[in-house]
């Protein structure tokens, strides 16, 4: 099974810009988008999330630098990778895919915001798709 490196750059792409505002989100003038995505997570839509607490900041930093760097690494293992070890690739992104999912998801209901898990089902898919369309294009007719 190959990899569809179109998607996957895509999924990398997604996860730096997530990675670059949420931590912009850290100097609060640029938290606008990330406080209203937060807001509207953690319905209803209010405007009691505020982010302003400096723990809260540290958080979006840290999570943030962390998504972009995973980010970069999905993207240069599908540009320099992919091709040539499709079945390395596919374990490098997906397991590690897997673990985000399952943590992040069950941390987003623990916190009150099941919505996010929800949301992270995109993601999930998006992934999962990069190793299944080509896959099943290659496959002969019945």
């Amino acid at each position: 099974m190959t990899v569809h490196t179109g998607i996957l750059k895509a999924g990398a792409v997604i996860l730096m810009a997530f990675g670059v505002l949420f931590t912009m989100a850290a100097w609060p003038p640029l938290a606008g988008l990330i406080r209203f995505l937060v807001d509207l997570f953690a319905w209803p839509l209010d405007g009691a999330q505020t982010l302003a607490a400096s723990e809260t900041r540290l958080a979006l930093a840290i999570g943030g630098g962390v998504m972009a760097g995973w980010g970069m690494t999905i993207w240069l293992v599908a540009t320099r990778l992919a091709e040539r070890e499709p079945g390395l690739v596919r374990t490098l992104v997906l397991l590690p895919v897997v673990v985000w999912f399952v943590l992040d998801s069950l941390g987003s209901i623990a916190a009150g915001v099941p919505v996010n898990a929800v949301f992270n089902v995109t993601f999930l898919v998006l992934f999962m798709a990069a190793f299944r369309i080509r896959g099943a294009q290659r496959q002969p007719a019945n």
